[in-house]
């Protein structure tokens, strides 16, 4: 009986006491609340393993606030496993006057900063469930609303998103396979546990930054620099969903706050500097450069000293590192949009190119030649005749490689019309340069096809300049003697020291060698 009386007396208010939503609110079925699956799903593409987010409907069991409650504290608690009976849903959004709204979005957003450990899925399952519906609530509060965010409560958006995406990124066991050439690709990609929470917090923060109702000149307080630089930390994610969404954030926060784009560029090529001269490991390289292509698209002309820096220390060094497949599609676009850009910034590329070309590499070989073509395609022709010479030096030797991808994919060049017409208008320099290459591919090379298309070639330059073809012609014969020649005395010098040695096999007398003078002859 005591225990009854006891059970119906008012618990004490402390912080609770502040709560205006009432005491208890059941909310039905909200089909227009929360994050819709669409909205999330198709937006990113490529992300199939992405969790849908449903509009969901919290049903709040009691109207005891949260707002005021230590995020930190409790959040020590959840992840304890201590007593997590006082984490309870808040009323809907629906279920409050418009004038108690902005308190509740921000108690909402208080509740959201508790974090939890999704390394044991059986762990709080309740909790989670509710802060996951809150979350979806307060993506679509920001969506729908109506007003300019007030100052305060900006300060505890970026509090809740800081909070939850900004944390100590635990790299999985690689094995070296980047630096070792293994195509990453192949493997399953790492999937962060937390990914239903972090979701809808990316969400929100993306619908955050792209509102209307963001004032920038406000929010640029609270997403500032040291903000910028921890969700550039984030890049390092092994979860591709991860990174995709970062992509997009990022993006939309260098549209949005203009005054933070110096800061953003310099922070990225920081990133690059590091990997490229330091470490050669991180996981968003290739999202990076994709945010930078569309950066350097919109660079207005003539550009800035400081953009040609960025190509000539950053981007052009990035061919160097061994995982180059993991992004050399977002940095091949980089480098040619810097060349449609400004013409003549194609000598320094192709330099740049040449310097870093690999020697034993063959893939790696095929994916410059590709990238050389595209640069071509844009380059005039005074900066071609500035680096034609070594370009086609590098060039014959992939005429004649004894792989046939490499060979064929230089051989290819001849079937881009304005690469062509370059090679036509300088014949007389380049020709002279891959001829023997040509030759000896006609000739001797194993692969079918790469003599085929090196016949298709030849007969090229033969129908373009007939005697140029037969002076090289000529000159390719002469040279062929003269090292047969050379390659009989040689074999002479190396049979007279085998019968030296025979004849003295049997005495301990070193071998002695007469120098034989031979008359020095002068060719042509």
């Amino acid at each position: 009986m005591i225990k009854q009386i006891l059970n119906r007396l008012p618990r004490k208010p402390s912080k609770s006491a502040e709560n205006r939503d009432g005491a208890t609110s059941t909310s039905s079925s909200n089909s227009s609340g929360g994050l819709r699956s669409g909205d999330v799903a198709s937006s990113r593409s490529g992300n199939h393993n992405a969790t849908s987010l449903p509009g969901l409907n919290p049903n709040s069991n009691s109207g005891i606030s949260h707002g005021n409650k230590n995020p930190q504290a409790l959040n020590s608690k959840l992840n304890g496993n201590a007593n997590v009976s006082s984490y309870e849903a808040l009323p809907s959004f629906r279920d409050v006057p418009n004038s108690e709204k902005q308190n509740l979005f921000v108690k909402k957003l208080n509740l959201c900063c508790v974090v939890f450990d999704f390394t044991d899925p059986t762990k709080n399952l309740k909790e989670k469930d509710i802060k996951r519906q809150t979350l979806v609530e307060l993506v679509d509060y920001v969506t729908s609303a109506n007003g300019k965010f007030a100052e305060v409560v900006m300060q505890e958006m970026i509090k809740m998103v800081s909070t939850n995406l900004f944390r100590t990124l635990t790299p999985q066991p690689r094995e070296n396979k980047a630096l070792a050439g293994f195509d990453l690709e192949e493997e399953e990609p790492v999937m962060d546990p937390a990914w239903p929470h972090l979701q809808i917090v990316y969400e929100f923060l993306l619908r955050f930054v792209a509102s209307p109702e963001t004032d920038a000149k406000l929010a640029k307080r609270y997403v500032d620099h040291s903000f910028v630089l921890r969700l550039l930390d984030l890049f390092d994610s092994e979860d591709p969903r991860e990174r995709e969404y970062l992509k997009t954030v990022l993006h939309r926060i260098y549209g949005k706050f203009m005054v933070h784009r110096p800061f953003i560029r310099k922070a990225i090529n920081n990133i690059f500097y590091r990997f490229i001269f330091e470490t050669e490991k991180h996981n968003g390289i290739a999202e990076l450069l994709e945010i930078l292509g569309s950066i350097i698209n919109g660079f207005a002309l003539p550009l800035k000293e400081e953009h040609k820096l960025f190509l000539v220390r950053a981007l052009i060094p990035l061919h160097k590192p061994k995982c180059i497949p993991m992004y050399h599609q977002q940095l091949s676009y980089c480098i040619t949009q810097f060349v449609e850009k400004d013409c003549k910034l194609a000598d320094t590329v192709i330099r740049g190119l040449l310097r870093y070309w690999p020697i034993t590499n063959s893939s790696k070989e095929v994916m410059f030649l590709g990238e050389l073509e595209e640069v071509l395609e844009a380059t005039q022709p005074p900066e071609f005749q500035r680096c034609m010479v070594p370009l086609f030096r590098q060039i014959a030797h992939c005429l004649s490689s004894s792989h046939f991808q490499v060979a064929e994919r230089a051989l290819f060049l001849w079937n881009n019309d304005h690469i062509a017409n370059l090679i036509k208008q300088n014949c007389k320099v380049i020709l002279p340069i891959i001829f023997p290459f040509l030759e000896k591919n006609a000739t001797s090379h194993w692969n079918q096809a790469v003599q085929s298309l090196t016949l298709n070639v030849r007969k090229i330059f033969s129908d373009t300049d007939p005697e140029l073809f037969e002076e090289c012609l000529l000159k390719y014969k002469e040279d062929e003697a003269q090292e047969e020649e050379i390659k009989v005395k040689r074999e002479a010098t190396w049979k007279r020291l085998e019968e030296i040695a025979a004849m003295k096999a049997t005495s301990n007398e070193a071998v002695l060698v007469p120098r034989k003078i031979t008359p020095h002859t002068q060719s042509g």
